[in-house]
């Protein structure tokens, strides 16, 4: 549990300072969905906010346990795999950081790659559109969690290292909850929230970078401290031989 606690709080800061970026991929369906929230009051604004966000947040659990599972069989079949996909991970993290800071578009080709998927899903939304009720809102973030997106696609990586189903949801549990803030408030008021989160992209985006810099890190701590304690375990038996 020790050594899934940062990756849980990585994979929840990503969401959290990501937000400008999932504003961006999401800025369609957040137009759609306030098109049937604006004739309502705030009071139902809110609940179908926040059922839209638990749909989108299941999904992406659903998606961490599946790659969880394939990381764990993976893992099995190759152990020494789990650093490399971490490394992969967090070079996805510092590539979504410069994407968010500087508006450059390097996750287009990875997020292409998924609109195959995306693109048989999609159409099942077009009944929920526009949200009048909260069955309709849970359904539409249940759809909306597989929208391609390289900062989903970069925790999910995350996600496959824990190598454990449970774990695996945790991550992206946590990335979800990280992403609510800006994406409840999305869903209230889109063009006030673009306006706050245009002037903190750079920040937000340097930020990122230096997350994904620590992802990178933990792996090569890791081996670095068995090493170091392996090391020490054969010191201590030499001397017990002398």
């Amino acid at each position: 549990m020790t050594e899934l606690l940062p990756v849980v709080a990585a994979a929840f800061v990503t969401g959290l300072l990501g937000s400008a970026h999932c504003f961006g991929m999401c800025a369609g369906i957040s137009g759609l969905f306030a098109v049937g929230a604006n004739v309502a009051s705030m009071r139902n604004q809110v609940p179908r906010a926040v059922a839209y966000n638990v749909g989108r947040v299941l999904s992406y659990a659903f998606l961490g346990v599946i790659v969880a599972v394939l990381g764990k069989t993976v893992v099995a079949g190759i152990p020494d795999i789990a650093a490399p996909v971490r490394f992969a991970s967090g070079m996805l993290i510092i590539l979504v950081g410069l994407q968010l800071a500087f508006g450059w578009r390097i996750l287009a080709p990875l997020e292409s790659a998924g609109a195959k998927i995306w693109n048989r899903i999609a159409p099942a939304a077009k009944g929920l559109v526009p949200v009048e009720s909260l069955a309709q809102a849970l359904g539409l973030g249940l759809i909306w969690g597989w929208l391609p997106c390289g900062l989903v696609y970069s925790v999910l990586l995350l996600a496959a290292t824990t190598a454990e189903p449970t774990s695996g949801g945790l991550v992206m549990i946590a990335f979800g909850l990280g992403t609510l803030p800006a994406m409840i408030a999305t869903g209230i008021s889109a063009s006030k929230l673009a306006r706050f989160m245009s002037g903190k992209r750079l920040g937000a985006g340097l930020l990122i970078i230096v997350l994904g810099l620590a992802t990178i890190a933990m792996p090569v701590l890791k081996f670095t401290r068995a090493d170091r304690q392996m090391d020490h375990g054969q010191h201590g038996r030499m001397m017990q031989d002398e």
